[in-house]
């Protein structure tokens, strides 16, 4: 992985279609992909690998056993935190942050996370409140492109 380069981290994914739309998008994009165990699939899933079509051998795969091992990695100002619950928007992250992490679909990230980096949480803005939220791909999706686009120039 070539420094800079931006790292997407999966907290104990659930559901392999979303891990395989995000292990292509960051296939395509050229990010590493951390995945935080236990997951709720095997990586040998054809539900996971299906959705990655062909692109799956040039995904930059890494699976740590413990978030910490992730977090040991980096800096808090360089990672960002996604959940409902944060207060500021995705569009405030500093364009530096290297790390973007989102948590389980059925539950987020765990509550010990926004005590210890409440500096480091953004939220994807929902406009309907009887939506619960956003699908993990699709925010993996919107939050990567707004970073990407911010590094190259285009906003």
């Amino acid at each position: 992985m070539k420094p800079g380069h931006l790292h997407i981290g999966l907290f104990q994914p659930e559901i392999p279609q979303n891990a395989g739309n995000i292990g292509r998008l960051a296939a395509a994009t050229q990010c590493r992909l951390h995945m935080v165990r236990p997951l709720g699939f095997s990586t040998e899933e054809k539900n996971l690998r299906r959705p990655g079509l062909d692109y799956w051998p040039f995904l930059d795969l890494e699976i740590h056993d413990h978030l910490d091992d992730l977090l040991a990695q980096f800096t808090p100002p360089r990672i960002a935190f996604f959940s409902k619950k944060a207060d500021r928007l995705y569009t405030r992250m500093p364009e530096s942050t290297d790390l973007l992490i989102f948590g389980r679909e059925t539950s987020g990230l765990p509550e010990e996370l926004h005590d210890q980096y409440p500096e480091c949480f953004y939220k994807i803005p929902m406009w309907h409140s009887g939506v619960r939220s956003l699908n993990l791909a699709n925010s993996v999706s919107i939050v990567l492109y707004h970073q990407l686009a911010r590094r190259k120039g285009y906003i």
